[in-house]
């Protein structure tokens, strides 16, 4: 767990309120990072902050922001003018309503954090909230202030804690309208009765171990190579040749029949046809 929480302060639902803490759910301290270096010195790169007009270069401490209007025109903010539109951080997360996990679009989900008692103050009224929601079934649907910036959140039951996750605004969600929406043919009912054959032999319990990041692994594997001084041999790109139009019935078929060249040929069916599929309409796209 991380050092210290990402938020402190109060969960309240009406008049109850209990101290809690906000814990990351995430990291990406196992992410492979890189640092610019000279390959003649071995020296890191320090980048300068420089006056794009006149070559000047600059402290970051003099800087401010600006917003841009137009072309080489901005609207300049410094420290002072954010503080005038800075929320008052009330350290508090308030539960303003319940409602149907499924009736949250998983688009607006962003991200999550474990939401636990802070300390023994409080704590039976965090158990209070909390086996309430459960017996409910129901999502708490909140707001709290992180980093200056108001947040709404869904809050749900996890293990003997809750977990927060913040939500992502309407602004910030692109629907399927906006990008149109494809004109699908109605599936061939033999077709259809064969893929769902396929997904039955291939349904199973979702183990987040049974998936690793290959390119991450292949990373770390090639920098202790180079750490070891052994000579690394660029792999040959394999281009697998184009066997034209596919039988989709003879390849769901053959698919039935387990992994291997079978599974390869439905891949490239599907391959093809992303690339002969017709341009999505315009129905349903917003106006501009």
């Amino acid at each position: 767990m991380a050092a210290r929480p990402s938020w402190e302060g109060h969960l309240r639902l009406s008049l109850v309120t209990c101290p809690v803490s906000l814990w990351s759910a995430t990291t990406e301290a196992e992410t492979v990072r890189f640092n610019l270096i000279n390959p003649k010195t071995n020296n890191r790169i320090r980048m300068k902050t420089v006056d794009a007009g006149t070559g000047e270069e600059l402290s970051r401490a003099d800087l401010v922001k600006g917003f841009a209007i137009a072309k080489d025109e901005y609207v300049l903010l410094d420290k002072e003018d954010f503080e005038s539109v800075k929320l008052e951080s009330t350290r508090i997360i308030d539960i303003e309503k319940f409602v149907a996990r499924q009736t949250i679009d998983r688009l607006y989900w962003d991200t999550p954090y474990h939401l636990v008692p802070s300390g023994k103050t409080g704590i039976e009224a965090f158990a209070v909230i909390r086996e309430a929601m459960k017996r409910k079934g129901m999502v708490a649907i909140g707001r709290l202030v992180m980093s200056t910036r108001e947040r709404v959140c869904a809050i749900e039951i996890e293990e003997d804690g809750l977990v927060l996750t913040t939500l992502r605004t309407a602004e910030e969600v692109r629907q399927l309208d906006e990008i149109g929406h494809p004109d699908l043919p109605k599936p061939n009912a033999q077709m259809l009765e064969i893929a769902e054959k396929i997904v039955a032999q291939q349904s199973g319990e979702f183990d987040p171990a049974d998936f690793t990041d290959r390119y991450e692994d292949a990373l770390r594997a090639l920098i202790e190579q180079k750490k070891k001084g052994k000579p690394v041999k660029s792999k040959p790109v394999r281009e697998e040749a184009d066997s034209g139009v596919v039988d989709l019935m003879a390849a769901l078929r053959k698919s039935l029949q387990g992994d291997g060249p079978e599974r390869k040929r439905a891949e490239r069916y599907a391959a093809a046809a992303g690339a002969n599929k017709k341009k999505p309409s315009a129905r349903g796209r917003k106006a501009a």
